[in-house]
């Protein structure tokens, strides 16, 4: 059988805070722990393959009942992000073995008025709103104005972002789509945003977001680990957002899904295709559902939900496939932020072939994933983290 690794993100599913989270206002954060103080956290199968041993995993300010157990099964380790930033598009990146020095630029205060009049002049709709709020919160309050004129609500948040909300039967869902390839093109250089976002809604006021959100992402400045896999004739499967949030490039083959159940769905039924390569899958409920909300029990079911699936993945695994969990950046749902934090992620290798207990510790940056999938699979390096595939592996 062809070798596969299957990669799957819980996104902001942090481990505690880096070294300089005091800089981005994230000290003491840890995801992890803050999702042990609730009832709900129940991980057995993420603990067995060493979750809970990875250095510094349960140093927290949080009182919980967590604990390493005493044989892990799989290989961990934490990682660090070198890049700047702690959003989804730099955490994806470097994962996939793009470092971006450079924070994307945020607007605390709105987008400035010259970008606003130009998609306005673009779409010939006017633009209500323009400043940071909940996604939630944006439809409830400018909802009924955007229904009865037609202008577009344009918001932000903490994140290097401009999300369009649009009532469905006002603006089809195509349509408003098109408008954000004007934003796109729009917000590049010096404004260039990770990501535009369409956030459609429907129904009666309060109104409800619908499943067919859409992300328009910068490209990645650099060769992924997907663009190296698929440029060497492996396949590349996408589940959930990755498709939209490496812009499209590097995939053979994507899926969108309406939130984690799909996803884990999605990349169950992937264990039973014949592929040769990756499979990359993103679950972010953890992240855009809980973590943004403060809902801490919310979150700690979504692992747990993940965690009781788990069997039903590993049970897909040949003898030759590897399964990786990992997250992009943190979200602490107990501290007063409703944004990210920056924390290490863990990553955790699973497989017939995984030399169980192996701790791989601190890892400087996310890029070691990159670089041991294609290490593993047999495509070139990237040379810009390092593989640790002579380290995870049984002896033949």
């Amino acid at each position: 059988m062809a070798k596969r690794v299957f990669v799957v993100v819980l996104d902001s599913f942090g481990i505690g805070e880096e070294p300089d989270a005091p800089e981005y206002g994230d000290e003491g954060s840890n995801t992890l722990c803050a999702c042990g103080t609730s009832p709900y956290l129940h991980i057995p199968n993420m603990a067995r393959m060493g979750l809970l041993n990875i250095d510094g995993a349960l140093d927290s300010v949080y009182k919980t009942d967590l604990a390493p157990v005493e044989h892990p099964e799989g290989a961990f380790a934490r990682m660090q992000e070198r890049s700047a930033g702690k959003d989804t598009t730099v955490g994806h990146w470097e994962m996939a073995g793009v470092i971006s020095p450079r924070r994307f630029p945020t607007y605390p205060d709105g987008f400035p008025q010259e970008i606003i009049e130009e998609f306005e002049r673009q779409t010939g709709r006017k633009v209500i709103c323009n400043k940071p709020y909940s996604g939630t919160e944006v439809i409830k309050d400018f909802g009924k104005e955007m229904v009865e004129t037609g202008a577009l609500i344009v918001y932000t948040s903490a994140d290097s972002v401009f999300q369009i909300a649009a009532h469905e039967d006002v603006v089809p869902v195509e349509t408003l789509y098109d408008y954000c390839r004007i934003a796109r093109a729009i917000l590049q250089g010096d404004h260039g945003v990770a990501r535009v976002i369409a956030r459609p809604f429907e129904g009666e006021w309060p109104y409800t977001r619908t499943p067919r959100r859409h992300d328009f992402s910068l490209e990645p400045t650099g060769t992924t680990m997907l663009d190296q896999l698929k440029e060497n004739g492996f396949d590349v499967l996408s589940i959930g957002k990755i498709y939209d949030i490496f812009a499209h490039r590097g995939t053979t083959d994507h899926v969108f899904t309406s939130g984690n159940p799909e996803g884990i769905e999605r990349t169950i039924e992937a264990t039973h295709k014949d592929f040769h390569g990756l499979c990359f899958t993103n679950l972010v409920d953890t992240d855009m559902i809980y973590g943004h909300r403060n809902d801490v029990n919310g979150y700690a079911k979504a692992l747990s939900y993940f965690d009781e699936k788990l069997p039903e993945l590993t049970a897909g695994l040949g003898k030759d496939d590897l399964l990786m969990i990992t997250a992009d950046h943190g979200c602490d749902p107990v501290t007063p932020s409703t944004d990210h934090s920056r924390e290490y992620v863990p990553w955790l290798i699973y497989g017939p072939r995984v030399k169980a207990g192996t701790n791989l510790h601190t890892l400087p940056t996310f890029a070691d994933l990159a670089e041991t999938v294609l290490a593993y699979l047999g495509a070139p390096q990237l040379g810009v983290g390092t593989s640790h595939v002579s380290e995870i592996l049984k002896e033949d």
